[in-house]
């Protein structure tokens, strides 16, 4: 065993303790399966089922017991009691701390100057104080100190060692086998600063409805997402993620037999997958670091606006199109978080603290342009389409949270609204033809406002929603127009089981009207309902409908109804 380790051992065995309450349950946890909800913070016990979680979470404690001898990072031998700050002479225990202290220095206490004497403790923590003192005794024997030492104190020392024996050799037991562990993870290890985090989808869908429903057929439809996160400091997030993917949204058919221009009833796992040919693409790299205490989120490609500014819309929004929330693009995230997407930066700026009445409110603010990696005249970082967001969050305890956002944005000619693209390789995934298509001669400018809510009365239900209004001013005579979306959700999670979610929702997708050169002039109504069932930890089965109404804002073409069975494996 390491000198180093032992050392730390002896030295510090409160911090020890506390220590090993914690490793010994992640490693003997029982192999029992634990339930985890999207969203909640594993126990320990549900570590230890993850080997990816393990594996970081043993280095983790090596690398703690190695610091605790380092004068840097945790507290040396005190000399007297009143080097705790949380022990007064008040307390029942007081004078028995001060012998120990005085006659054998026998005790340490944690790095902030603490002893923790109100917390219950562990007979592996009693043995390794009892361990620590043994040894001091031992020393004071041999340096001719033994007069400090009274023969009832050493058969009281004994009969403890006698009674915790099989603690203390239990103890030693389990810091060589994770010493053991440990060597066998840091020689196979992929990284010490990565960690992959996938996700793949497999979905069977099929629409139905007058002349889309004879113009489409049954499909089985994937798409993968292998995501490095790799952290330098233990805050900041580098995110480097790999996607493929052979999934396409439904084609719609009006009642005169042509196509209708609509991305009403896209689904989640139908955006971000290139050329649909299962060609493996870099779709995001983006780092999130903390400055002060702003987040900052910087994009180099495939940045989003849900990315960084908060969406309000639990259960429905799974991190930006993800595999185990809503069916749909619309009932995941309001459209307005989908106008540019690309390259540039974000700042995220508390207003309050968790405690305090405005809770985790914040203010937020981004830039991000789609043609960031051209030098051409008319594109680059600021001559190109981008998108700026401004967005005060307002967070009312935990039950509470409000959003009021703002979108500026420009697109050159021939391009589209809600494209997280550019006009050259557009990726619209919600809305109509006549809210999405901008004018083919000019350029357009946007000015879009959104407010969002969510609400949670209590942990079985959760009721969120949103408003959009788009502003849209053509270059050219007859370019402008306006835009609307809204709608509202209603999720009961752990419905059934734990980690289950009963999802609801309702709305009209982003339409226009009296838009000339369009046909079409009703609300696009969309409905729709799922329920994901966690089968376990790493897989969930979604069946669900989206059922769209008068599809391309026209009353005359029949309504439009999606059946999904999707099953997420994420890891």
């Amino acid at each position: 065993m390491s000198n180093l380790l032992w050392k730390s051992l002896l030295v510090s065995p409160a911090v020890l303790g506390a220590t090993l309450l914690v490793s010994t349950t992640a490693i003997a946890a029982p192999n029992t399966t634990a339930e985890v909800s999207p969203g909640e913070q594993p126990s320990v016990t549900e570590v230890a089922q993850q080997p990816e979680i393990l594996a970081q979470t043993t280095l983790d404690q090596i690398n703690r017991y190695s610091n605790e001898g380092n004068k840097n990072n945790s507290q040396s031998q005190v000399t007297s009691v009143s080097q705790f700050s949380d022990v007064q002479p008040t307390d029942w225990a007081f004078q028995a701390l001060q012998s120990l202290v005085e006659r054998y220095g026998c005790i340490a206490g944690y790095p902030n100057a603490t002893y923790r004497g109100n917390r219950a403790l562990t007979r592996y923590e009693f043995a390794a104080g009892l361990n620590a003192c043994l040894d001091r005794v031992n020393e004071l024997i041999a340096t001719a100190t033994a007069d400090l030492v009274t023969k009832q104190d050493l058969a009281t020392l004994q009969r403890l060692q006698e009674e915790f024996s099989a603690e203390l050799a239990t103890l030693r037991g389990r810091v060589d086998a994770l010493e053991a562990r440990t060597a066998e993870l840091e020689a196979n290890q992929f990284s010490t600063t990565t960690k992959l985090v996938g996700e793949a989808v497999f979905a069977v869908s099929d629409i139905f409805g007058g002349n889309t429903g004879d113009a489409n057929n049954t499909v089985f439809q994937d798409r993968v997402r292998l995501d490095l996160q790799t952290s330098f400091t233990g805050r900041d997030v580098l995110h480097t993620r790999l996607a493929a993917g052979n999934a396409q949204a439904f084609s719609q058919i009006d009642n005169a037999g042509f196509p209708i221009n609509t991305a009403e009833g896209t689904q989640t796992y139908q955006v971000g997958i290139g050329d649909g040919n299962n060609s493996v693409r870099i779709d995001r790299l983006t780092y999130e670091v903390p400055i002060g205490p702003a987040q900052v989120y910087l994009a180099a490609s495939g940045g989003r606006h849900s990315h960084y500014a908060a969406v309000n819309n639990p259960y429905f929004f799974d991190q930006t199109d993800g595999g185990n929330g809503a069916l749909s693009s619309f009932a995941s995230e309001s459209p307005i978080y989908r106008i540019g997407g690309g390259s540039g930066i974000a700042l995220n700026l508390p207003l309050g603290k968790g405690g305090g009445i405005l809770g985790n409110s914040s203010i937020t603010a981004g830039y991000l342009a789609s043609e960031a990696n051209d030098p051409g005249i008319s594109a680059g970082l600021t001559n190109g389409d981008y998108a700026a967001l401004g967005q005060l969050n307002f967070s009312l305890g935990d039950r509470v949270a409000l959003a009021a956002t703002y979108v500026h944005s420009y697109n050159a000619a021939g391009g589209f609204l809600f494209n997280s693209g550019s006009a050259a390789d557009p990726e619209v995934s919600v809305g109509t033809g006549q809210a999405n298509t901008l004018s083919l001669a000019n350029g357009s400018s946007t000015n879009s406002y959104g407010v969002s809510a969510a609400f949670r009365p209590s942990d079985k239900l959760s009721i969120s929603g949103f408003v959009s209004y788009h502003d849209v001013t053509g270059f050219g005579v007859g370019d402008d127009f306006e835009a609307w979306s809204y709608g509202v959700g209603v999720a009961l999670p752990d419905f059934g089981k734990k980690g289950n979610v009963l999802g609801i929702f309702a709305g009209a997708e982003p339409y226009a009207r009296n838009r000339a050169g369009f046909v079409g002039n009703d609300v696009p109504y969309h409905f729709e309902g799922f329920y994901k069932y966690q089968v376990s930890d790493n897989v969930s089965i979604t069946p669900g409908v989206i059922w769209l109404t008068s599809p391309g804002q026209n009353s005359a073409n029949d309504d439009a109804i999606i059946g999904t069975l999707r099953t997420t494996f994420t890891f």
